[in-house]
């Protein structure tokens, strides 16, 4: 492995993968499962329905935002859940990094979005995994019974495709499409996502907590009746 490979397996500020929750949750996802890719296929799918999406829970104090707080609340957004999905990988010594997007037509509801005064998501958080020699993304986001509700096909992940666009509804109309590409990084770019965030939405980032506060599975399952 190269050194910035390897820069992709070390823990760091916000992918605490060497915590005990952390081990304990890769652990219990991966279960029988020999092979990175299956391996990684595990861990996708734990990290993608047993932490609950939640837009609402957003807090950008950096302690909020580690692996290790997304196990301990069950619950997380775009960004926390793509940390949690490089940490437990890490475990599995799968290397792997962020990867950041602004996004239109993100699974969202009304209300959110006139709250946001915008369609456009800012910072979008997915995950690449180093798998066979191929950088993969995923993108464990969304969990299954919040995509019931929303009338929205989950995100299917296999390990050898690339796994990022919602790009359409079960309906065929079209979903999810990305706009910017930040990059890839092997931490969250703290300072960056803040000061976008900050830019985009100055109305609900002006201090550490979005003043937005709601239950969206509640909101997503009233709108889609």
């Amino acid at each position: 492995m190269t050194d910035k490979t390897l820069s992709c397996l070390k823990p760091t500020r916000f992918i605490d993968h060497n915590t005990s929750s952390v081990m304990d949750f890769a652990h219990r996802a991966i279960g029988k499962a020999k092979t990175d890719i299956d391996q990684a296929i595990n861990l996708y799918y734990a990290v993608r329905d047993q932490i609950r999406y939640d837009p609402y829970s957003i807090v950008l104090e950096p302690e909020h935002l580690t692996a290790s707080a997304t196990v301990r609340k069950g619950i997380g957004f775009c960004v926390t859940k793509s940390i949690l999905m490089a940490a437990v990988a890490r475990v599995a010594r799968i290397p792997s990094r962020l990867g950041y997007a602004n996004v239109r037509n993100h699974l969202t509801t009304e209300r959110l979005r006139q709250k946001m005064k915008t369609d456009v998501f800012v910072f979008h958080g997915y995950t690449e995994l180093l798998l066979d020699g191929i950088w993969v993304k995923a993108t464990p986001i969304f969990n299954l019974s919040l995509c019931a509700r929303f009338g929205v096909k989950p995100l299917e992940f296999d390990g050898r495709q690339d796994s990022i666009f919602h790009e359409f509804d079960s309906d065929g109309n079209r979903h999810m499409e990305y706009l910017h590409d930040y990059g890839h990084f092997s931490d969250l770019p703290y300072e960056v996502m803040v000061a976008e965030l900050r830019k985009h939405y100055p109305h609900m980032y002006g201090n550490n907590c979005a003043e937005v506060r709601g239950d969206f599975a509640s909101e997503a399952q009233q709108q889609h009746k």
